[in-house]
């Protein structure tokens, strides 16, 4: 197995491990109520918050570098389903999963389509798109 690729924004990597686990199927799915069950605690599965042992076994998650070409696009909706195990009941009314920082797409040399969750940084639209990726807000 190649090098885990360094992520330096944890909800970009949210965002790829999404194609990679959810939709793609190449990533083990990762499911709260198993992993609550395994590892023995409870959550409230009507807050709205994140669950920390989820955002736990997602920071620890490693994605090997060989995964990196099979990412083409990203497209971040309330409705996926890496943001309902991590917060069951989030409602996309914070800026829980925002993208801040875009130094990950040096390793996403495929990518060429994104959605992002809005936040209002018109500069992030473009340095994507001056990457020639077609970026636009959800």
């Amino acid at each position: 197995m190649s090098q885990p690729i360094p992520f330096a924004d944890a909800n970009f990597k949210l965002a790829v491990v999404q194609e990679l686990m959810y939709n793609q199927d190449l990533l083990p799915r990762f499911d709260l109520r198993a992993h609550a069950a395994e590892q023995g605690f409870t959550y409230d599965d009507g807050s709205v918050a994140a669950v920390p042992e989820a955002l736990a076994y997602f920071e620890a998650l490693e994605v090997p570098e060989e995964l990196a070409e099979k990412i083409t696009e990203i497209e971040m909706d309330g409705g996926n389903e890496i943001y309902l195990e991590i917060a069951p009941n989030w409602d996309g009314e914070d800026g829980l999963f925002d993208v801040d920082e875009f130094a990950d797409l040096r390793h996403f040399p495929h990518l060429k389509s994104m959605t992002l969750f809005y936040t209002g940084n018109e500069e992030a639209l473009q340095t994507l798109r001056a990457r020639g990726i077609e970026a636009d807000w959800l």
